[in-house]
C-alpha cells in the first residue's frame, strides 16, 4: 500500500534575510514567531495529511532539522546533501528513497501559510490528482503585483505557462488579466511519475542523481558524485516541459518570507510594533528613533547591523554575495 510522504526541502540559506539568516542557522530555523520556527510550523501543518516525513537538507544544518523533529517525536528519513545541486536533484533523491507508488508532497520549509482548512483541502485535492498520474503544482491567488515571485498562467486546472519573476508593468498586467497565480514552489506526485519525467527531459540529471543516491551512506550523499549532477531547478527540468502538469488554485494566505519586506508585512499583521512612519526594529531592545526616514527596517545581531529601506529589501542578497565572495565569517 502506498504512503503519503511529506518531503521538506531545507537546503537554502535565506541570503535575503542576512544578517538574521546564516549558513549555520538559516531562516527556516529561526524562532522569530510565537509558534516557533518556520521549519517546525511546516512540519506541524503537514502532520495530519501525511504518513511519513523526509527532509532533504545539507551538511551544514541537518542537525537543526533533527532537533526540531526529535523534539516533536516524529519519525523521519534524513537525506543530507554534501553540496547543493538545486531542486531537481533534491526532489529526485526523495523520489529514489520512496516506493514507486508513494505520493510525495514536496514543500519548502521556510514559508508562512495562513488558513489551515484551505491548506488541507488544497493538499488533499493535489493528492487525488497525483494518484491519477499527474504532477501537481500549487498556485496562490495573488494579492498584489509582486515582482519577487514566479507566476503560473492557468485555465481551470491546466497550466498554460510558467513565468519568471516579472518587472512591475508585467506583474500589473498579470493581475489585471486574472488568470495568473503565484508559484508557491510546492508540488505533489507519485515518485515513479516524477522520475519518469525527469529521466525523459533531463537524463543527465537523472543518471547522476541516481549514481549519487546508490552510493549514499545513512542518507549522506558523496560529494564527488554530487558534483557531477547538473544544477537545475525542478521548474526548468520538469514543470515547464511535462504534459502531465496540473495546478491547484489555492485559497490560503501564503508568503515565502523571501525578503525583509515580506517579513515586515507578516510581522506587522501579527501586531509587531512600527513607528508612525512605518519604521521597524528587529532584534534590538535598545530604544531606537528614526528622524526623516520612512519604511526603514533596522536589523540587529551580535556581529552585524543592517539598515534597509523596505522597498529595497531584495537587494540585501547583494551584501550577502559580497561577503560570500570575500569568504567573510559574517555569513557562517
Amino acid at each position: 500500500m502506498s504512503s503519503i510522504i511529506h518531503v521538506l526541502l531545507s537546503g537554502g540559506v535565506g541570503s535575503r534575510l542576512w544578517p538574521l539568516s546564516r549558513k549555520s542557522n538559516p531562516k527556516q530555523y529561526l524562532n522569530l514567531f510565537k509558534e516557533g520556527s518556520l521549519f517546525g510550523m511546516t512540519v506541524q501543518r503537514n502532520k495530519v495529511l501525511c504518513d511519513h516525513v523526509m527532509v532533504v537538507g545539507n551538511r551544514d544544518n541537518y542537525q537543526l532539522s533533527r532537533e526540531v523533529l526529535d523534539s516533536q517525536g516524529i519519525v523521519y528519513t534524513d537525506i543530507i546533501e554534501s553540496i547543493p545541486r538545486n531542486t531537481a536533484a533534491a526532489i529526485a533523491f526523495a523520489a529514489f528513497a520512496a516506493n514507486p507508488d508513494d505520493i510525495l508532497v514536496v514543500t519548502p520549509s521556510d514559508h508562512v501559510i495562513v488558513g489551515e482548512q484551505a491548506y488541507q483541502e488544497a493538499i488533499e485535492t493535489g493528492i487525488k490528482k497525483a494518484k491519477d498520474g499527474y504532477i501537481v503544482t500549487f498556485g496562490v491567488q495573488p494579492t498584489r503585483p509582486e515582482t519577487g515571485y514566479g507566476y503560473i498562467e492557468y485555465e481551470d486546472e491546466r497550466v498554460l505557462s510558467f513565468r519568471e519573476k516579472p518587472n512591475q508593468d508585467t506583474a500589473e498586467d498579470f493581475i489585471e488579466r486574472g488568470n495568473f497565480l503565484w508559484n508557491s514552489g510546492m508540488f505533489c506526485f507519485r515518485a515513479d511519475t516524477l522520475l519518469h519525467e525527469l529521466q525523459a527531459f533531463e537524463p543527465k540529471v537523472y543518471a547522476a542523481a541516481l549514481a549519487a543516491w546508490e552510493q549514499q551512506k545513512g542518507g549522506k550523499l558523496d560529494e564527488a558524485l554530487s558534483k557531477k549532477i547538473p544544477s537545475i531547478s525542478i521548474d526548468y527540468a520538469v514543470m515547464e516541459r511535462s504534459k502531465k502538469i496540473r495546478v491547484v488554485a489555492t485559497q490560503f494566505e501564503w508568503s515565502d518570507l523571501g525578503s525583509f519586506e515580506a517579513l515586515y508585512d507578516y510581522l506587522l499583521s501579527t501586531g509587531y510594533a512600527v513607528d508612525e512612519q512605518g519604521n521597524m526594529v528587529i532584534g534590538l531592545d535598545l530604544y531606537t528613533a528614526f528622524v526623516g526616514l520612512k519604511n526603514t527596517i533596522v536589523v540587529y545581531t551580535d556581529d552585524a547591523l543592517l539598515f534597509v529601506q523596505k522597498e529595497k529589501s531584495q537587494d540585501v542578497k547583494k551584501i550577502y554575495n559580497t561577503l560570500d565572495k570575500h569568504q567573510s565569517k559574517l555569513i557562517d
